[in-house]
């Protein structure tokens, strides 16, 4: 399906109409995206219900990963706290993790009772495996705000590819690589902008 055109900048920016849409907006992210929200919350939020623009998104999502705790969880707390202050933070977060929680909850206990069982294993499997696929195009669609950092695409593809090595060959903390690689991309980008 085609990404929706942008706004023109003279209509008003779509946000949510109440508290009660933002908790059932997070919750129908959550159940959408179990065990890999991350495509789906960047399909909702920013090409069907644009609450946020690409840029936003990935500025948000930045924050969120190096906060504590699910990045998710973090990403809706930003999202409404933008939109209804401390209300909307809480109503976010409740919409991200009540109805969830039940769901981990009986699957916990049904786990617990079939475990065992080679075809329950087999279908755990298949489950990572989509996760993994959902997970990885939505990197090759956030590759294409890239283009338009202010830094040239020689220099952030190269932080972009040790990013994937130091995380997924070395698996070096995460830490560590925030801390060298986004020192060294903050860095390179102010001395851009500053220039």
């Amino acid at each position: 399906m085609p990404s929706p055109s942008p706004l023109p900048p003279d209509l008003p920016r779509p946000q949510p109409a109440s508290l009660a849409d933002l908790f059932f907006s997070f919750t129908w992210l959550a159940l959408q995206g179990f065990g890999g929200v991350l495509a789906v919350i960047q399909r909702e939020m920013v090409e069907r219900k644009r609450w946020l623009t690409q840029e936003e998104f990935l500025e948000d999502w930045a924050v969120a990963q190096i906060m504590p705790g699910p990045n998710v969880v973090n990403l809706s707390l930003m999202v409404g706290g933008r939109y209804f202050g401390l209300k909307g933070a809480l109503t976010a977060l409740a919409g991200m993790l009540a109805v969830p929680l039940v769901i981990v909850l009986v699957l916990g206990v049904l786990y617990t009772r079939f475990g065992d069982n080679a075809h329950m294993a087999g279908a755990l499997r298949g489950m990572a495996a989509v996760s993994a696929g959902m997970i990885a195009a939505t990197g090759v669609k956030l590759a294409a705000a890239l283009g338009k950092h202010p830094l040239p695409l020689w220099l952030t593809l190269p932080l972009v590819v040790l990013g994937v090595l130091m995380v997924a060959v070395f698996r070096w903390p995460l830490l560590y690589i925030l801390l060298g690689l986004g020192g060294i991309g903050c860095l390179l980008t102010y001395r851009k902008l500053a220039a």
